[in-house]
């Protein structure tokens, strides 16, 4: 349970970023003004198809050379919102670092079910994976990255069987992770009146879809980060996870000196910040 108030409108005030970050609009102008910068800068291959559905599309730019690591980046938006066309920026400081990088899309809330979302982002790294050759990246250091409902996404895919979704996929189809302002226990938000009606979670579908409460099948380490001036209930989730997921979560919670829920996904895309260079250790191993 969480450790806030049962009232709605106390569990908005501790995870509605637009509460939190009045500035937020000037932070998605932003990201949506650099990521075009970096679209129209560096080569990138966009809107691969790895799935039948419109939404089902990843933008992959590759670093020089090949058998380079992998970084996927998962966007947040509390699932119902942003897009991957506004994150290209992520990529430049790790291609710059030999690592290639795919920015995925998937469908939104409402019109998406949360259950869908996840089955879309095992998709994404299911194919990524199994084209390994033609992209030229090593199938072996493939790490996933996501930031607040994209941290959460990617904690799924380390709680997911490979090889019983595809047999013929090792079980270790991921060589690490990175969640920043991850979503790990959904119970909450199932009672948050800023989400609740677009999530449409019964108790025991959002414990099914909490990382927290699956077990780590993927023996892949996971980073977990957030903010320093985050809401209690951020930084309650993601020690949750360490206490849940200890072997995967061996590294101590990175807290992010002054960033907020927004600021510290720019953060993992600073060379300056330790969140950068843990994620770049990890991509190296």
């Amino acid at each position: 349970m969480s450790s806030t108030s049962d009232s709605g409108r106390d569990l908005d005030r501790e995870y509605n970023p637009r509460i939190q970050v009045p500035e937020y609009a000037s932070y998605f102008a932003r990201w949506k003004d650099s990521a075009q910068e970096a679209r129209r800068t560096l080569d990138v291959r966009l809107d691969l198809r790895y799935g039948l559905l419109p939404a089902e599309r990843l933008d992959y730019f590759p670093a020089a050379g090949s058998g380079n690591p992998l970084l996927i980046f998962v966007h947040g938006g509390y699932w119902r919102a942003l897009d991957k066309n506004d994150f290209s920026w992520v990529a430049p400081p790790y291609i710059a670092c030999g690592v290639s990088v795919a920015v995925i899309n998937y469908g939104l809330l409402p019109g998406t079910p949360l259950l869908m979302i996840v089955e879309q982002v095992r998709r994404a790294c299911a194919w990524l994976h199994h084209n390994a050759q033609p992209l030229e990246i090593d199938p072996e250091r493939i790490v996933c990255s996501g930031h607040s409902a994209g941290g959460h996404l990617t904690a799924m895919m380390l709680a997911t069987d490979w090889p019983g979704v595809w047999p013929d996929f090792p079980q270790r189809l991921l060589s690490g992770a990175v969640a920043i302002s991850g979503l790990f226990d959904l119970e909450p938000l199932t009672r948050a009146e800023f989400i609740r009606n677009d999530l449409r979670l019964e108790p025991v579908v959002a414990r099914a879809l909490s990382p927290a409460y699956l077990p780590w099948r993927n023996e892949a380490s996971m980073l977990r980060a957030v903010g320093a001036e985050e809401s209690a209930e951020f930084h309650r989730q993601s020690t949750l996870m360490g206490a849940r997921w200890p072997l995967a979560c061996e590294r101590e919670l990175i807290e992010v000196p002054g960033c907020n829920h927004l600021s510290v996904c720019d953060a993992f895309a600073d060379t300056r910040s330790e969140l950068f260079a843990a994620t770049r250790d990890l991509l190296s191993r």
